[in-house]
C-alpha cells in the first residue's frame, strides 16, 4: 500500500510539473511577442511592419495551439483531482480559465475578430483625421457583431458585454463594476458642478513656457531615479503613445515630451513608473506562470494611479521634486511648490479629450464610453446613433459639447481594435488606487498625521507625507510589494484586495479622497 501511494504521489508530481513547463513555454511566446510589440512601437524602422506583422502572428498562432492542444486539456483534467498546494491549484485555476475560453472560440472566429481589427485600425485613424464617423461606422458595425458572436460562443446565456469586460477583468464581476462607474457619475458631476462654480485662483499657469525635448528625458530620468526605478531591470524610451511593458526581469517604461507641457511628461512618466513598479514587483520565482504576472489590468491600473495621484500630485512630492526641477529648468525658480500642486491638480471642466482629462473630470470619460458600449454590445444602440448619444452625454455629464467627431467619439483607439469592455478598469483601478493607498496610511499608523501640517496650514499631514517630501520612498512601495506585488496571480482579485485592505472594493475610498482633496483646492464650503 505504502508503495502505491507513493507511485501515486510521482505521478502526480511528473502531471503537474508536465504542466507547469507547459505553462511556462506558452508563456515564454507571450512575452517574446511583447518585446517585439515593444520594439515596434518603440525602435522599428518604419519599413519593419510586414515583417514584425508576420512574426507576431506566427508567435500569436503558436501560443493558442499550445494553450489548446489536447495534451493542455488532458494535463488540466488529470490535475482536477490532484491534491494540490494552494500555489499549484491557483497555476491550474488561470490556465483552465484561459483554456476554457479560447477553446469555445471557433478558430476561424478568432482570425476573422484579428482580421478586422487589423484592417479597423486604419480605416478608423483615417475617419478621425477627416472627421468622418460615416466612414468608420460600417467597420464598428462589424467589430460589434464579431464580438457579440465571440461573447456568444463562451457563454450563449450571459449577458454579452460581462463576458467581454471579464476578458479583462475576470474576477470582478459586472454588477460591481456598474455600482462603482453609477456612484462616481453621480458624485462626481455635483463636484465639478461645485468646482465650476467656485471663485478659487489657482496657479494654472505655474509650469507655463517651453521646455526642451533632451532636458526633458533628463527630467524624466530624474524621477524615475527619485522613485527607485530598478535600471538593471529597465530602461526609459519614448513612444507616441506611453505605456510599459516586459516582466520582473524587464519592464521598460516610455514616455512622450511635448515643448510646451513639461508637467505632462512628468506625470506621465510617474504613471508608467507604477505599471513598471508593479511588474518588477512580481516574485523572479514565478516567472513563466501565473504566479509570476501581474492580477489583471484593474490592479494594474491602481498601481499607476496610485503613484501618478495619490504621490506625485501630492503636496509633499512637489515639495521634494520642485528643487530637482528647477535644477534642470531654471525659468521654474519662481514657482512655489504651492503653486506646482495646484498646477497639477487643476480641473479642466471644458476638455473633450480623455487622455487629457484631470484626475477628477477623467473618470466621466470612462463613464460615457462603458455606457455606450455596453449599450452597443447589448443591442440597445445602434452604431449610427453613437455620435449624437456621445455628444449628448458630454453636454450632460461635462457641460461641454464635441463639434466634431474627431474630437468626439472617434478619439479613441480601443473600438478599433475591438477592445469592448476595457474602458472600466481605468476607473476601478483609480477606485482602488484610493482605497488601497488608505490601508497603506492605516497600516502606517497616524501618529506622524497630527504632528505637522502641510506649508499652507490647510490641512494635516498623512503617514507617508513627511518622507515623501523628503524623497523617501521606500515605506510605502514596501507595502505595496508585502500586499500586491508579490502575490502575483495566487489570489483572485476580490480576495486579493479584501487581504490588503480588510474590505471589498468600494468607491467611498476615492470619493472621499477627491471631495477632501478638491474641497481645499477650490475652496468648497460643502465639500
Amino acid at each position: 500500500m505504502a508503495t502505491d501511494q507513493a507511485g501515486s504521489d510521482a505521478s502526480e508530481g511528473d502531471a503537474y510539473e508536465q504542466f507547469e513547463n507547459r505553462v511556462r513555454r506558452i508563456s515564454n511566446v507571450g512575452n517574446a511577442a511583447g518585446i517585439l510589440r515593444w520594439d515596434q512601437e518603440v525602435v522599428m524602422p518604419d519599413e519593419g511592419t510586414p515583417a514584425r506583422a508576420q512574426q507576431l502572428s506566427t508567435l500569436s498562432s503558436l501560443s493558442h495551439e499550445l494553450l489548446t492542444a489536447d495534451e493542455t486539456g488532458q494535463l488540466l483534467d488529470d490535475l482536477e483531482d490532484t491534491a494540490l498546494g494552494d500555489e499549484q491549484a491557483a497555476v491550474v485555476r488561470e490556465i483552465r480559465r484561459q483554456y476554457d475560453r479560447e477553446t469555445s472560440v471557433p478558430q476561424e472566429l478568432v482570425e476573422e475578430i484579428s482580421a478586422t481589427a487589423s484592417n479597423a485600425h486604419p480605416t478608423w485613424k483615417q475617419a478621425r483625421k477627416e472627421d468622418d464617423f460615416e466612414a468608420f461606422a460600417p467597420t464598428l458595425e462589424k467589430l460589434v457583431d464579431l464580438r457579440r458572436e465571440y461573447a456568444a460562443h463562451i457563454d450563449p446565456d450571459a449577458d454579452p458585454y460581462a463576458v467581454l469586460f471579464a476578458d479583462y477583468e475576470p474576477y470582478i464581476d459586472l454588477e460591481t463594476a456598474e455600482q462603482v462607474l453609477e456612484r462616481l457619475r453621480e458624485e462626481v458631476v455635483s463636484l465639478i458642478d461645485a468646482i465650476q462654480d467656485s471663485d478659487a485662483d489657482l496657479a494654472t499657469d505655474a509650469f507655463a513656457g517651453e521646455f526642451d525635448d533632451d532636458d526633458q528625458e533628463a527630467l524624466a530620468r530624474d524621477v524615475l531615479e527619485s522613485l527607485g526605478y530598478d535600471w538593471d531591470r529597465g530602461r526609459l524610451d519614448t513612444a507616441p503613445h506611453p505605456f510599459s511593458s516586459g516582466t520582473q526581469f524587464d519592464a521598460r517604461v516610455t514616455t512622450r515630451f511635448d515643448e510646451e507641457d513639461l508637467l505632462g511628461s512628468i506625470t506621465s512618466t510617474i504613471h508608467e513608473f507604477g505599471h513598471a513598479n508593479y511588474t518588477l514587483g512580481l516574485p523572479d520565482e514565478g516567472y513563466g506562470t501565473p504566479l509570476g504576472e501581474a492580477r489583471d489590468l484593474s490592479v494594474h491600473e491602481s498601481q499607476s494611479r496610485l503613484w501618478e495621484n495619490h504621490v506625485g500630485r501630492s503636496r509633499p512630492f512637489w515639495e521634494h521634486f520642485l528643487p530637482v526641477a528647477r535644477e534642470r529648468f531654471p525659468s521654474l525658480e519662481d514657482v512655489t511648490p504651492e503653486e506646482a500642486y495646484e498646477a497639477a491638480n487643476q480641473v479642466y471642466d471644458d476638455n473633450l479629450i480623455r487622455v487629457e482629462a484631470d484626475e477628477l473630470t477623467y473618470h466621466l470619460h470612462i463613464v460615457i464610453r462603458f455606457e455606450i458600449e455596453r449599450d452597443l454590445i447589448r443591442g440597445d444602440l445602434e452604431v449610427s446613433e453613437v455620435p449624437q448619444v456621445w455628444n449628448d452625454k458630454y453636454e450632460e455629464y461635462l457641460g461641454v459639447r464635441p463639434e466634431t467627431d474627431a474630437e468626439g467619439c472617434l478619439q479613441d483607439i480601443h473600438w478599433s481594435h475591438g477592445d469592448f469592455g476595457y474602458f472600466p478598469t481605468y476607473s476601478l483601478g483609480s477606485v482602488l488606487a484610493a482605497q488601497l493607498y488608505a490601508a497603506a496610511e492605516d497600516d502606517r499608523g497616524s501618529e506622524a498625521s497630527h504632528a505637522s501640517e502641510t506649508p499652507s496650514g490647510d490641512e494635516p499631514r498623512g503617514p507617508f507625507d513627511e518622507a515623501i517630501s523628503e524623497g523617501e520612498f521606500d515605506a510605502l512601495n514596501g507595502w505595496l510589494r508585502e500586499h500586491i506585488h508579490q502575490h502575483g496571480k495566487h489570489f483572485v482579485t476580490p480576495e486579493l484586495i479584501e487581504r490588503a485592505t480588510g474590505e471589498e472594493l468600494t468607491a467611498d475610498y476615492f470619493l472621499e479622497y477627491a471631495t477632501a482633496k478638491y474641497g481645499d483646492l477650490y475652496d468648497l464650503e460643502d465639500y
